[in-house]
């Protein structure tokens, strides 16, 4: 996942992925190459095109803050994304690794939680700990454990998933935000590495370069038992924990997925009933 030249990678995604006119230029037809042209950004960002090039080869290693941040606007980059071009190009050095082990606490107060899906993601996407709520919503997948590979390489995400697209690109821009937050992180780089080999759609959406850090949005499911499903999603970091991120679905009050999200529980307590009859939990242990 690491290469020599990842500044001059980024700037190239970013420099493609802004048209002209989305800048106050004039729109000249056809280009051959997509976006902005190398001597476009230059100008607008107020230096040279041959530093401007020098930087996107690999030759420049030092750029100013000054520097960063005028690119910054002239790409029209985000918070997240300026924050990862300046770790780039400053060389500042991310986390060094991020939290595998969900604390018990954590656990505890998901499992009481029996009205919404709850889980915890690590920085790879790797589900550390899910409530019942959640377990049920997802189970329609053949394994429960990544959502980078359930989205990727299990057929079921295309039905689940009432926009499998955008679902797409989210968790992608959101897993380039945490390989910029834990740079050497080697579960990030073997999640990369696997769905760079098996998955052809993965592998355009990464070169694409968008550092996007998933915080809330609304999201629509098609479950297999109860149906259309429009939830609220909130990801909160765990601060005690570098890198983990717990996240809730909720329903509006009163609607159709409201009535859904009783049924969902319905079928998570008739499954965790089933379960501890075949498997029963001894005091202390929690389903998650």
């Amino acid at each position: 996942m690491q290469n020599e030249n990842e500044l001059g990678d980024y700037l190239r995604a970013r420099r493609a992925a802004v048209a002209p006119v989305d800048i106050g230029l004039p729109d000249g037809g056809p280009r051959r190459v997509p976006g902005l042209r190398r001597d476009e950004v230059a100008l607008l960002a107020g230096m040279s095109t041959d530093y401007y090039i020098r930087l996107e080869q690999g030759r420049e290693r030092h750029p100013s803050e000054q520097v960063l941040r005028a690119i910054a606007g002239t790409l029209r980059l985000d918070d997240a994304a300026t924050a990862h071009l300046f770790r780039l190009g400053l060389s500042v050095v991310g986390t060094a690794a991020a939290a595998a082990t969900v604390a018990p606490e954590l656990l505890r107060l998901m499992d009481g939680m029996r009205d919404v899906p709850a889980f915890v993601v690590g920085a790879a996407q790797d589900v550390l700990a899910a409530n019942a709520m959640a377990r049920e919503l997802y189970r329609g997948f053949d394994r429960y454990d990544n959502l980078l590979r359930m989205i990727f390489l299990d057929p079921f995400a295309r039905d689940f998933y009432g926009d499998w697209d955008q679902a797409a690109r989210i968790a992608v821009g959101n897993l380039r935000a945490s390989s910029s937050q834990f740079p050497q992180d080697e579960r990030i780089e073997r999640v990369v590495g696997e769905l760079s080999v098996r998955s052809p759609a993965f592998t355009g959406l990464w070169a694409r370069y968008e550092v996007r850090p998933r915080t809330h949005e609304d999201k629509h499911f098609r479950h297999p038992q109860v149906g259309e499903l429009r939830l609220h999603f909130e990801s909160l970091a765990v601060t005690s924990a570098p890198g983990q991120h717990v996240s809730f679905y909720s329903a509006e009050p009163g609607s159709a997925t409201a009535d859904a999200l009783v049924l969902l529980g319905c079928l998570s307590e008739r499954e965790a009933a089933s379960t501890e009859q075949t498997n029963p939990l001894v005091e202390g242990e929690f389903r998650s």
